[in-house]
């Protein structure tokens, strides 16, 4: 499969030193975000991104933060891609282009397949599909029309390393995300993890 992977929440330097060993494509950080438990602040992130191999792209993720927050992340190297979490809208996403060229991703709540087709005319340059309530829950698959998608997205939402790879199979996105389906007890689990990217890879 060519599907990539992106491993999120990363937030002890234990969960860089697995992802190291497991070699997805992508890792994320929730920044400056403090109702997530998984929440850090710039000086952690930028301790633990000098942690990581430099094979791995890092992504930010941010909801309803300033548009220049986002973009310093960006473009002082703490982050590779910004992924956008809360309620920013086309200006949003035009203001931040102007302040830094790292690739936008915007996350869908998906309900309706009209969600989907808003979310295409924001400006961003990938689309994440995600149940959007943080509960690791999937949302009704049926609704993402492959071929009234014209940007790459990001699958989300209640994916595990058991049913990862029949979700990549069947839906096709450009990259699978997990967050807490490589959890045990709210932590980063290595072998979750190894399974996870084993599963996509092999």
């Amino acid at each position: 499969m060519s599907v990539r992977i992106k491993l999120c929440g990363m937030f002890r330097e234990c969960d860089i030193d697995y992802a190291n060993e497991a070699q997805p494509d992508y890792i994320g950080f929730v920044l400056e975000f403090p109702k997530s438990h998984r929440s850090i602040d710039m000086q952690t992130a930028e301790r633990l991104k000098r942690r990581l191999s430099p094979e791995i792209k890092s992504v930010g993720v941010f909801v309803n933060s300033p548009e220049t927050t986002c973009a310093e992340y960006a473009n002082c190297g703490i982050i590779n891609l910004i992924q956008l979490h809360g309620g920013e809208d086309a200006e949003y996403i035009r203001r931040l282009r102007a302040l830094t060229d790292a690739p936008i991703i915007k996350a869908v709540k998906v309900r309706s397949a009209e969600d989907i087709a808003q979310a295409q005319e924001l400006g961003a340059d990938f689309l994440l599909l995600d149940n959007g309530t943080g509960t690791g829950q999937s949302f009704d698959h049926t609704l993402i029309d492959k071929a009234a998608i014209r940007q790459p997205f990001f699958l989300a939402g209640g994916l595990t390393p058991e049913n990862l790879r029949r979700a990549a199979l069947e839906i096709q996105p450009y990259c699978v995300d997990l967050s807490s389906g490589i959890e045990t007890d709210r932590v980063k689990d290595r072998e979750k993890m190894l399974a996870a990217v084993r599963a996509v890879r092999y």
